[in-house]
């Protein structure tokens, strides 16, 4: 209870408070504007929090991160456009619903659906808080290594039909890391001479590359859009209250979007999928399901509000970032000296609890903007994406002019700009590259004090955690490349069936 209060107490600070309004309502006005979404603004943001207390930073972003959602599904709604990518699920049956002239009730759901699962999660996590404060302790060097391990391969499995490349990408971000000097002898590692690359490759630098000036490149490049919308009537109170005659999608979704998001690589696109398939499977009407079902509505965006929460997790209790947002969020800790992991749920509960409660705080507020502030918020759909694009470009480059006043710092931003763009319009991920860079410092300064301890290969599993992890990573490679295998089996005599019968039909 004391850390409790204690953590009310560090909410209490006005520059908190002033953040987490900022964050919430910021965020949902990001998440309404078609081709921003929050990676892109908290890219831009990070460099402006180094500068703030590390609460104030991270109530600012954790604003962002939670309530860009609720605006994503404005847009997905109205224009069948998602505002934010894990709103894409949510245009299946709220658009078709606003064509039938639902609109307000299509929103209510969302925003209600939202709320439930984020609000839940919240929970859920409150009540893990004291199993993590002493699960914690118990991971020394070789478990964190370990379960970043487990993280890089669960965000290569997660990316079905393009592991490969997933792999690649997570490879190369580990190595973009080594470069500089190495940490211990300070000897140089892919540096070829070159004084400026003696410090290395900035974290922030590369996120602001791959998600901010990508995205601007994209907008610039792309045909102008400015969408029509029409304002939205009637009692937007009494239709959010709507999502409990869908008690039960709700809950589940909640569910799938904790466990989802305890699971570093995972994220929101696979408590979406579960979710919808249990609903749609649990449904007494199936067949509505992609043409206006409000149990499909529910299902989408209660399970991803439920990830946000729930994805600090391993972020505060293992210093592991589960995708990209909470790995930008790492590097706020960073270089304020917070070290999540152990020793944050043993010396600073009240830091943890003043984080679960700002989460808390900035759904409150979302919800009551939304409201409101739903028909001005249509008008923010409407801005022109070229002027996006010229605003996202100008803040990135100053973001990273900011961080050591070095022009090389701004030359690699827009390198990584274009490598991004390149992702993007070739429909391949991003988010491997920084959780490669990430989790591959983590695994290399753990390594190294681990092996310290090491006689023989059997001693890095001989303890129950890190023998569990070794397990799980084995039996995850082995069962993915079964399914691959089984997928390529089946796929054989198909093509013989086709081939077949292409014959017969020359014949």
């Amino acid at each position: 209870m004391s850390d409790f209060l204690s953590g009310l107490n560090l909410l209490a600070d006005p520059a908190v408070v002033f953040a987490l309004f900022i964050g919430s309502i910021g965020g949902v006005v990001i998440g309404a504007i078609p081709g921003v979404g929050a990676a892109v603004a908290i890219a831009i943001l990070l460099p402006a929090t180094f500068a703030l207390e590390p609460l104030v930073g991270l109530t600012m972003l954790l604003g962002i991160y939670g309530s860009s959602m609720y605006g994503g599904s404005l847009p997905a709604i109205l224009i069948n456009t998602p505002g934010t990518a894990v709103n894409a699920l949510t245009t299946y049956d709220g658009h078709p619903m606003t064509r039938r002239g639902e609109a307000l009730r299509a929103l209510g759901l969302a925003y209600g659906a939202s709320f439930v699962g984020g609000i839940l999660s919240i929970a859920a996590l409150i009540l893990l808080s004291p199993v993590l404060a002493k699960v914690a302790p118990l991971f020394g060097s070789r478990e964190i290594f370990l379960a970043a391990l487990l993280g890089i391969v669960l965000v290569v499995i997660a990316h079905r039909g393009q592991t490969l490349v997933a792999g690649s990408l997570a490879a190369f971000g580990i190595l973009i890391n080594t470069i500089g000097l190495e940490p211990v002898r300070y000897t140089q590692r892919f540096t070829f001479g070159q004084d400026w690359l003696s410090s290395g490759v900035d974290l922030i630098v590369v996120v602001l590359g791959l998600f901010a000036l990508s995205q601007a490149f994209v907008l610039l490049t792309d045909p102008e859009r400015a969408p029509i919308t029409q304002r939205v009537q009637g009692n937007m109170f009494t239709a959010m209250l709507g999502v409990f005659r869908h008690k039960r999608v709700a809950g589940a979704g909640s569910f799938f979007g904790v466990l989802m998001g305890m699971i570093p690589g995972v994220g929101e696109f696979t408590a979406q999928f579960l979710t919808y398939t249990y609903a749609q499977k649990t449904s007494k009407d199936p067949d509505a399901f992609g043409n206006g079902s409000p149990e499909g509505l529910v299902a989408s965006e209660s399970a991803n509000n439920a990830v946000p929460a729930a994805a600090m997790i391993p972020l505060l209790a293992l210093g592991i970032p589960g995708e990209a947002l909470t790995a930008m969020m790492l590097s706020v800790f960073y270089v304020h000296n917070v070290v999540p992991g152990p020793g944050l749920f043993q010396n600073s509960m009240d830091f943890v609890y003043a984080l679960y409660i700002a989460m808390i705080l900035l759904n409150v507020i979302v919800v009551v903007f939304m409201l409101f502030a739903s028909n001005w918020l249509i008008r923010i759909i409407r801005v022109p994406t070229r002027f996006l694009g010229v605003m996202i470009l100008t803040l990135s480059f100053v973001g990273v002019y900011s961080l050591r006043n070095s022009v090389i710092d701004c030359a690699l931003a827009a390198g990584f700009g274009i490598i991004g763009l390149v992702l993007k319009r070739m429909n391949l991920p991003v988010v491997p590259i920084v959780l490669g860079m990430v989790l591959g410092g983590i695994m290399e300064v753990k390594l190294r004090a681990a092996m310290a301890r090491v006689k023989t290969p059997l001693d890095f599993v001989d303890r129950p955690i890190a023998a569990l992890l070794a397990i799980a990573i084995v039996l995850l490679i082995v069962g993915h490349v079964w399914g691959l295998f089984r997928e390529k089996r089946r796929a054989v005599p198909e093509n013989e069936h086709d081939h077949d019968i292409h014959d017969s039909q020359t014949r």
